[in-house]
């Protein structure tokens, strides 16, 4: 029995073979009426028939692959925003090739060379440093770019990330609410955009709520353990801080192992507030209040941009800002009353 071709389906279901042929193409089926478009796939059910991905690559001279790059696939925050893009691909057709870096230079080359040699049609980059040598390499490849979470400092690529800004000021404000004002910040790393605009936003919003100059420590990563780190250095040098708003849920999770080594409880001497909301969150010992940021948006926003730059390559970069909404949980309250003064 031979393979089933095109013009069977479009037989089988009573339509033209273009008409089978846009039926069968997540990209192009809304130009079909619906009920053709369930009736021309049902036929290809029926007939076993396939779509060739290959042949119609060929014709339109494209793979139909996006290579991503991460830097930290073990970080709970990046595969919700892999998902919505592998989600949004997968409508139109295509395929992601997902690399993780380790925030290495040499893993982030090498992925990207073995992307470019499978002739992906573009890149979505989610590892990205303030001053990024590759990211400025590829700006000029045919394969165009969007950069995930995070920007270069130059700017002219296109990129899908978080209002940093607003949140940190979500953050501060919730704090300076509850009558907090002696606030910390444990930053992210300073060469990456998330964690200079959240350390701006940080100081920005205290200074537009009146608040004395927080102190800051930076974070070597975005990591529990290089959290934990730089909240003690933090504590011990800012013993009178009541509250402390972290970089990330990571950096706020070590940020209470340290408090809790130094004989602080959290949030009873030491509130704290993280940035993401990543899975598990309310799940810490307390739950942990935080910025929320909806990775599958930002992921799902990221591959439409880049699909789009696919379709016009002239198109003009943009940034697009995800707005963050603040999640209250356990970690934050009020700060302790001062000792009242002996009776009088």
């Amino acid at each position: 029995m031979r393979t089933p071709r095109l013009k069977d389906v479009a037989e089988a279901a009573g339509v033209h073979v273009a008409t089978a042929s846009r039926a069968l193409d997540d990209s192009r089926s809304t130009m079909v009426r619906a009920e053709t478009v369930e009736r021309v796939r049902q036929a290809a059910s029926d007939l076993g028939y396939r779509v060739n991905r290959m042949a119609r690559g060929l014709k339109l001279n494209r793979s139909f692959i996006i290579g991503m790059l991460v830097p930290d696939i073990t970080n709970p925050f990046f595969p919700p925003i892999v998902r919505g893009a592998e989600d949004c691909l997968a409508e139109s057709g295509y395929t992601l090739f997902l690399g993780n870096t380790d925030n290495d230079d040499g893993k982030e080359r090498r992925h990207v060379a073995a992307m470019l040699e499978r002739q992906v049609d573009g890149l979505l980059l989610a590892m990205a440093r303030r001053r990024d040598p590759l990211v400025e390499e590829l700006r000029g490849r045919q394969a165009p770019l969007v950069l995930v979470n995070r920007t270069i400092d130059r700017g002219g690529v296109a990129a899908v990330i978080p209002d940093d800004h607003a949140g940190m000021m979500l953050a501060v404000e919730h704090l300076h609410q509850q009558g907090h004002r002696r606030i910390g910040h444990v930053g992210g790393p300073a060469d990456t955009s998330t964690g200079a605009r959240r350390a701006a936003g940080f100081a920005e919003a205290s200074n537009l709520l009146g608040l004395p100059a927080g102190p800051m420590v930076r974070s070597e990563a975005f990591a529990e353990i290089a959290g934990r780190e730089a909240a003690r250095t933090l504590l011990s040098r800012n013993p009178d801080l009541t509250a402390v708003v972290a970089a990330n849920d990571l950096i706020a999770l070590g940020t209470i192992e340290a408090a809790e080594e130094s004989g602080r409880r959290c949030p009873e001497d030491l509130s704290v507030v993280g940035f993401n909301d990543m899975p598990f969150v309310d799940r810490f010992r307390p739950p942990l209040t935080t910025v929320r940021i909806p990775e599958y948006e930002i992921g799902r926003r990221a591959a439409q941009l880049l699909l789009s730059r696919i379709e016009n390559p002239d198109q003009h970069p943009e940034t697009i800002l995800i707005a963050p909404e603040l999640v209250v949980r356990g970690s934050t309250r009020p700060p302790r009353l001062p000792p009242s003064g002996p009776p009088v």
